[in-house]
C-alpha cells in the first residue's frame, strides 16, 4: 500500500514539474495572463466550484444582484488563475530592484513599532490577493519572518514548495505541529505570519461571524498573542490592475483579557472581523473556492 503510494506521488509530481516550469519559461506577464485564461476556463471545468463560489458570494452580499454576483464569480476564478501562475514564479522575483518595482507599502511603521517592542510579532492574514508573496518581500525588508502554512499531501510537490516559498531567507512552519516552533520564532524577536480564514475542524476551533454566518475558526493566533502579549499586525497584498501590488499593514492589536473560553473566542471573533473589512476592499481577490462555512 505504502509502495503504491509512494509510485503515485511520483506520478503526481512528474505531471506537476513539467506545468511549473512552462510557467517559469514564459516572461511574467505572459505567465500571468495565461494563469488567467485557466481560471476562466476553471468556471467551466469546475461547475462544482463555481457553484460554491456563486452560492458563498450570493450569501455573503445579499445586497448583490446575480448579475453582479455573476461578475465577481468571474474575477474570482480569473485572480485564482493568476495566483497559480504567481506562485510557481515566487522564487524568481530578484531582490530589491523587484521591491521597487512591483511592491507599495502601507503602514510599514506599525510592522517596525511592533517589532521595536521585542517580543516578537504575529501577522494576522487570510487568502487575500497574492498572500504568498510575503515570503518574498518580508525577508528583504529585513524583517526575519517564518510563515504557517499547510503540509501538501505529496511529499514530493510539499518540498518542492517549501524551497520555493523560503528562498528569499524566510522560513515555513508545518500547520499541524507548528505552536511551539511559533513560539520559539516569536521569542527571537522574529516574525510570523498566519492565515486565519479557512475552515478548522471544530474540535480545534471556535465558531465566530464570518460574513454573517458562523464559521469555525483557528484560536492558535489569540491565544498565542493573550498569554505572551505578542502585537498582532494586520496585513493584506493585494494585486493592483497592473499586476503590481499593495500590501497594507494596519496598527498593532493588542489581544487583552484573562484566557477564558469567552475572551478567546472574543478576540478571535475580533481578528475575523479585520479580516472581513479587507476582504471586501477587493472581493474578488479571496478564495471563495474554499468551503469556509461547513
Amino acid at each position: 500500500m505504502a509502495r503504491n503510494r509512494n509510485i503515485q506521488n511520483k506520478i503526481e509530481y512528474l505531471i506537476f514539474l513539467p506545468f511549473v516550469l512552462f510557467f517559469r519559461a514564459l516572461p511574467r506577464m505572459a505567465a500571468l495572463r495565461f494563469g488567467e485564461s485557466l481560471g476562466i476556463a476553471g468556471q467551466y471545468l469546475l461547475p462544482s466550484r463555481k457553484k460554491l463560489v456563486t452560492d458563498n458570494l450570493s450569501q455573503s452580499f445579499p445586497e448583490m444582484s446575480s448579475t453582479e454576483i455573476r461578475v465577481l464569480c468571474n474575477k474570482t476564478f480569473r485572480h485564482i488563475g493568476i495566483s497559480i501562475a504567481e506562485m510557481m514564479r515566487i522564487d524568481m522575483f530578484n531582490g530589491k530592484l523587484d521591491i521597487e518595482k512591483y511592491f507599495t507599502f502601507k503602514g510599514l511603521e506599525y510592522l517596525e513599532q511592533a517589532r521595536d517592542m521585542g517580543r516578537g510579532v504575529l501577522l494576522a492574514t487570510a487568502h487575500v490577493g497574492f498572500w504568498e508573496v510575503g515570503t518574498f518581500f518580508m525577508p528583504e525588508l529585513g524583517f526575519p519572518t517564518a510563515f504557517v502554512a499547510k503540509k501538501a499531501k505529496n511529499p514530493y510537490i510539499n518540498d518542492y514548495m517549501i524551497k520555493m516559498r523560503e528562498h528569499a531567507g524566510g522560513q515555513v512552519i508545518d500547520a499541524k505541529n507548528g505552536a511551539r516552533q511559533i513560539v520559539k520564532t516569536l521569542l527571537d524577536g522574529n516574525s510570523v505570519g498566519v492565515l486565519i480564514d479557512h475552515h478548522i475542524h471544530p474540535s480545534e476551533a471556535v465558531q465566530v461571524p464570518f460574513f454573517g454566518r458562523p464559521a469555525w475558526t483557528t484560536p492558535i493566533i489569540t491565544q498565542i498573542a493573550m498569554k505572551r502579549d505578542i502585537p498582532v499586525v494586520p496585513v493584506f497584498i493585494y494585486r493592483t490592475k497592473d499586476f503590481t501590488y499593495r500590501a497594507e499593514f494596519s496598527e498593532p492589536i493588542f489581544l487583552e483579557g484573562e484566557m477564558t473560553d469567552e475572551n478567546i473566542k472574543a478576540n478571535t471573533a475580533l481578528l475575523t472581523e479585520v479580516i472581513e473589512k479587507a476582504i471586501r476592499k477587493e472581493p474578488s481577490q479571496w478564495f471563495w473556492v474554499h468551503n469556509r462555512w461547513k
